[in-house]
Order: C-alpha cells, then sequence, then structure tokens
C-alpha cells in the first residue's frame, strides 16, 4: 500500500526519524546498558522494559522509512478560494443546525477528535474543490448520504499540531 502524503508531511517524518536516531537511540541504549549492570537479566523488569522501549524506537524509526520510501507525493492545485489540502473549511449541517470547522489533510495526519479530516473520507472528498456557498452531497454509502454548506474556505497558514511528532 501507497501513502499520499505531501512534502510537508515527508520532511515531518523525516524530523521524527532523525530525532529518534540522535537522541531516542541514545536514551534507550543507555536504559538498556544501565538495566543489565544491575545483574540477573531473568528477572529485572528494569531490563526487560529498556528493552521493550528500545525496541518500540527502532519499529517506529522503520515503519516511518517505509512510509516515506513507498509514498505517493501529492500536491494541491486548489484555487485560493477552493477548498483543497491544508485549508481550513466551515461547514453547516443543515439536518442538525450545526457549523464545524475543519482542516484537509492527508490520510497520515487525519485526526477527526481535533477537527483534521482527511482528504479521502467521504465529507473530505465532497468537499475538495468546492467553494463558499456552495451545497455538497456527502455519500455515506449507495443508500445513504448527507447534505452540507461550505461556509468559507482559508489556508490554514502554519502548521496544527502535528500527530506524527511523538516528540
Amino acid at each position: 500500500m501507497h501513502d499520499r502524503l505531501t512534502r510537508s508531511d515527508i520532511a515531518k517524518m523525516q524530523e521524527e526519524i532523525d530525532y529518534r536516531k540522535l537522541v531516542v537511540r541514545k536514551e534507550a541504549l543507555e536504559a538498556v546498558k544501565e538495566a543489565r549492570a544491575q545483574g540477573d537479566l531473568s528477572e529485572n523488569f528494569e531490563y526487560q522494559a529498556a528493552k521493550k522501549d528500545k525496541n518500540q524506537n527502532e519499529s517506529r524509526i522503520r515503519y516511518l522509512e517505509n512510509m516515506i520510501k513507498t509514498a505517493i507525493i501529492i500536491e494541491d492545485h486548489s484555487k485560493a478560494d477552493e477548498v483543497g489540502l491544508n485549508k481550513r473549511v466551515t461547514v453547516y449541517f443543515e439536518d442538525d443546525d450545526e457549523t464545524e470547522e475543519y482542516k484537509i489533510v492527508t490520510a497520515v495526519r487525519g485526526n477527526s477528535l481535533k477537527g483534521l479530516i482527511t482528504a479521502d473520507s467521504p465529507l473530505g472528498a465532497a468537499l475538495m474543490g468546492h467553494r463558499k456557498g456552495d451545497r455538497v452531497h456527502v455519500k455515506i454509502s449507495d443508500q445513504a448520504g448527507y447534505d452540507v454548506i461550505v461556509r468559507a474556505v482559508e489556508s490554514a497558514g502554519g502548521e496544527d499540531s502535528d500527530p506524527l511528532r511523538k516528540f
């Protein structure tokens, strides 16, 4: 599977890899070394915990490196007033009489609890390319869907807290 990522996503992932290799790896190795010096490894829970932390860090590094290696680079070509990647969009849900604000992001950064929806989600895909005032039908399945109205579209300007960044 290939993840669709922006150059910014890849840069953030590379930052995390560098941090994990230069800082976290060094700390994890030192923790393993200190725990090993305490003697009997079979009953040394600090040693087991240190090894687990070290292995989780190495696993995360491999995961990120593989994502970068297999990524498909995408770019946003939307106009300034159109919904596109890294744009904030205010949406009015007619059925609920509620307004919500979202930022459209790539799948790797999606976090609906923080208002970051992916361009591949039903709502994100339906909104792409639309402008302020457009009524958009969001198709959930062949039998279900709902309508929303785009109230505002603006550049997100700056980066939000990024779910990729673990440090």
